[in-house]
């Protein structure tokens, strides 16, 4: 499967995103998702922010609440709603896929297929 995400940009603190992952060769349905962020002169965190598999949504403690994943079947697309946003969640984000379960669904290992990421920047 082939992913690419999209749908970043510049916002305000306190505004709202909704980050994109499209899917080509093969229906997202099949695989685990996640999204990763990678902070300006940081290494990529070591854990997932948000993933879904086999049913279960997992979210980190830095965005729940404030973060939401979701999936659209029809158009082959997952979808990251970012709201309140913080300076702090400026980074490079990033869509994955691996096993539909996924007991490594927290960590980067866990995944077999990454989008190219998509840049959002919250300013204070």
């Amino acid at each position: 499967v082939q992913l690419q995400a999209f749908g970043g940009g510049l916002v305000q603190a306190g505004g709202s995103l909704r980050l994109s992952c499209a899917a080509s060769g093969r229906t997202i349905s099949a695989y685990g998702m996640g999204w990763f962020r990678q902070a300006p002169g940081k290494e990529r965190e070591s854990k997932v922010i948000i993933s879904w598999s086999g049913g279960v949504t997992y979210y980190a403690d830095s965005v729940r609440g404030r973060f939401t994943i979701s999936r659209d079947n029809a158009k082959n697309t997952l979808y990251l709603q970012m709201n309140a946003l913080k300076p702090e969640d400026t980074a490079v984000y990033y869509c994955a896929a691996g096993p539909y379960y996924n007991r490594a669904y927290s960590n980067p290992r866990g995944y077999d297929y990454w989008g190219q990421g998509t840049q959002v920047t919250v300013s204070s």
